[in-house]
């Protein structure tokens, strides 16, 4: 096995698919949704909007104007999910405990999800996951979603960091975009889409299986990430 350490000023993480799953309650809500505005096959609008804010998959795919409707059917959907149970995915509780473990004078990682303020912290509770010590950056902080680059400046800001020294790690091609976009260096992991996916829609920097095979350290205040490429 291949071996690729890099080292960057912080790690900007993805939620949903990269740390957390919470595919049960996504395909479940969209069944919901899907019955409720008439959508059609609700499977195939849960991969084609993943990545993206609820707010504005919402917004297009159910054709809601009104925004107090809209923020209420953002909470109803998020509730339906939270319902389905997110759990940690492999890797993602070590990895974030050994960040965490680290004085450092500045933030080196947060959480950038197209998640609500609202849902992402009852998300990440229910799944054991270490929160950052600065803010996480959800779908409320920011005028423009994923692959806008938006998200990731605003991560990258977060940890008081140069975007383009940072390292964003992401499942969804719109993800990878958005930090691509920011001027970070990108890691798929292939928790949610097929590699050749990923490769062709967003030509990441680098590619694992999932979080087990990256593994970081903190060394003069700044963070080796190791890649272990399959």
């Amino acid at each position: 096995m291949a071996t690729t350490t890099i080292t960057v000023d912080a790690v900007l993480f993805d939620m949903d698919g990269t740390l957390i799953d919470s595919t049960p309650g996504v395909l479940k809500a969209w069944e919901t949704f899907s019955i409720d505005y008439n959508l059609g096959d609700s499977i195939a609008i849960a991969h084609a909007t993943h990545g993206r804010r609820l707010y504005d998959t919402l917004k297009e795919y159910c054709g809601i104007i009104d925004e107090n409707r809209l923020l209420e059917e953002v909470d109803r959907f998020e509730d339906e999910v939270i319902k389905g149970g997110p759990t940690a995915l492999p890797g993602a509780v070590d990895l974030l405990a050994k960040l965490s473990s680290h004085p450092t004078s500045s933030p080196k990682w947060t959480i950038v999800t197209s998640a609500s303020n609202k849902y992402a912290p009852r998300a990440l509770e229910r799944s054991g996951v270490t929160l950052p010590s600065c803010q996480v950056i959800t779908s409320n902080d920011v005028a423009h979603g994923k692959p806008h680059p938006a998200p990731y400046l605003a991560g990258a800001t977060a940890c008081l960091a140069d975007p383009t020294s940072c390292l964003v790690i992401e499942d969804a091609i719109s993800g990878l975009k958005s930090g691509c976009a920011a001027g970070s260096r990108t890691l798929a992991v292939c928790t949610s889409t097929k590699r050749t996916t990923l490769l062709e829609g967003a030509k990441p920097d680098f590619i694992v299986d999932d979080l087990t095979k990256v593994t970081v350290d903190v060394v003069d205040d700044k963070i080796q990430v190791t890649i272990h490429h399959s």
